[in-house]
């Protein structure tokens, strides 16, 4: 069998041991995975130990495909593998290995040895397009472990939290959840369906609440994302109305029931947007700032009033004010990609338009970071530190995926196709200083957008 090998060596600024226990616990191998590799696990029995197995769930094209691996060679604090026992390779092995560099660094190592089916010749054909994939896999997840580590650890030594999140399967919230149980804290989702319940999650509903209102005595935290997507489908007074209840009443529902508790959360992290801010220009906005007029504005100053039975109660209460969030897995990024793959994107409207952008793994770092910094209260802007116009954004993006960017969408031609939102989501302006976090002491892992954008979509 005619087999290649690929290696990735990356020194990492934490002890061995620290680093190899985050791949050992659960949520690692989803914050491994990057939003452009279609992955899903399947099943799942134990960890990383000798004998536990994964099963995943690819899309190659139109082909869906499965993989199953067993770990084996198991050494606690040095070493695990997984052996390919069923999947697209004719063979299969991948060593992950941490050798320590001193008492508080390390180097992490993965290695594999693999073999494509129809070997040697589909070497010839696809071997390029492997170690491609490779490459840029591998560089994500160093990067993602070396900086989620580093979060952690600079939360200090404080003990496992019990955090209560809504929303978890969404946009932010499925990238949250495997974030804070690679930290070792425990996280309990709070669903609305009754066969999402199970033994870590609690059933409730915006509109009756939550059923089991003992089981949320004693969290350290609880982190409300849930709420209706604002951008699937047009804004119909019905959607609008939806928008709002979601929002609105089911914050306040949440903030009631944390109210009643006799030993409540220390601290409520509430998403917000913003949209609270209106169109602006090119004027600089800050937490300070007052509140624009239009319907996104309007919800956003009701959505963070909504929590003031939580407050009241004596809960520390953040509201997250986000900016547009980069990411593949949803938001206006995925749906920007294939015309933008495709050499068919472009400005839109007269381009000055600033959009306050984010990564989404700052997201999820300004939610951790909002958790554990008790100084931080009311309104955070939840951007990037470099604002950008629209104009600027599309540059950028064509650069980083090497297309051109010639096919404008005047503003009239986004009024005909989106209405109403096009005005709130694409037209408007808000430069928007994240001026509360970091007087707090967060550091942006993406502050400028082409790195940003290139970690996003593996074009490092």
């Amino acid at each position: 069998m005619s087999t290649q090998s690929f290696t990735r060596r990356t020194h990492i600024d934490a002890p061995a041991a620290t680093v190899f226990n985050w791949h050992a616990q659960p949520g690692a191998i989803e914050r491994l995975t990057p939003a452009w590799e279609p992955v899903e696990v399947l099943e799942r029995t134990g960890g990383i130990e000798n004998g536990s197995r994964v099963v995943l769930g690819l899309r190659l094209g139109p082909f869906r495909l499965r993989w199953e691996a067993e770990h084996c060679d198991y050494e606690a604090g040095v070493q695990f593998r997984d052996i390919q026992r069923g999947g697209p390779f004719a063979h299969w092995e991948h060593t992950h290995r941490v050798e320590p560099d001193g008492p508080a660094s390390c180097y992490l190592e993965d290695h594999i040895d693999y073999a494509l089916p129809l070997a040697p010749l589909s070497h010839l054909v696809a071997g390029g397009f492997v170690r491609h994939k490779l490459n840029r896999l591998f560089h994500y997840r160093h990067r993602i472990t070396a900086d989620d580590i580093a979060a952690h650890q600079g939360a200090g030594p404080a003990a496992p939290m019990q955090i209560l999140v809504t929303g978890a399967s969404g946009l932010v919230g499925s990238a949250l959840v495997p974030f804070l149980t690679t930290g070792g804290h425990r996280v309990t989702r709070l669903v609305r369906r009754a066969e999402q319940a199970d033994a870590a999650a609690l059933l409730w509903s915006p509109q009756t609440g939550i059923a089991n209102l003992s089981a949320l005595e004693g969290l350290d935290a609880v982190v409300h994302l849930a709420g209706e997507n604002i951008a699937s489908g047009r804004w119909t007074p019905r959607k609008k109305a939806a928008i709002r209840d979601s929002r609105v009443q089911g914050t306040r529902a949440l903030c009631e029931a944390l109210a009643k508790l006799q030993q409540p959360p220390k601290v409520l992290v509430c998403a917000s947007a913003i949209g609270y801010y209106g169109d602006r220009g090119d004027e600089w906005l800050q937490e300070d700032s007052t509140p624009g007029h239009d319907f996104l504005a309007g919800i956003c100053r009701d959505w963070e009033a909504a929590t003031a039975p939580a407050a009241a109660h004596g809960i520390r209460v953040v509201h997250l004010r986000l900016g547009i969030i980069q990411s593949l897995a949803g938001g206006a990024l995925a749906k920007m990609l294939t015309p933008f793959q495709l050499g068919a994107g472009g400005i839109i409207g007269h381009g000055r338009q600033y959009m306050s952008w984010v990564a989404l793994d700052d997201v999820i770092g300004a939610i951790h970071h909002a958790i554990i910094t008790d100084t931080l209260q009311g309104p955070v802007n939840v951007v990037a530190p470099e604002p950008v116009t629209n104009r600027v954004f599309t540059r950028t993006l064509g650069q980083v995926l090497k297309r051109p960017t010639l096919f404008p969408m005047p503003a009239a031609a986004a009024r005909v196709a989106f209405g109403e939102m096009a005005d709130a989501l694409l037209l408007s302006s808000a430069r928007v200083k994240s001026a509360k976090l970091q007087d707090t002491g967060y550091i942006f892992r993406h502050r400028n957008l082409e790195d940003g954008l290139r970690h996003v979509l593996g074009k490092a």
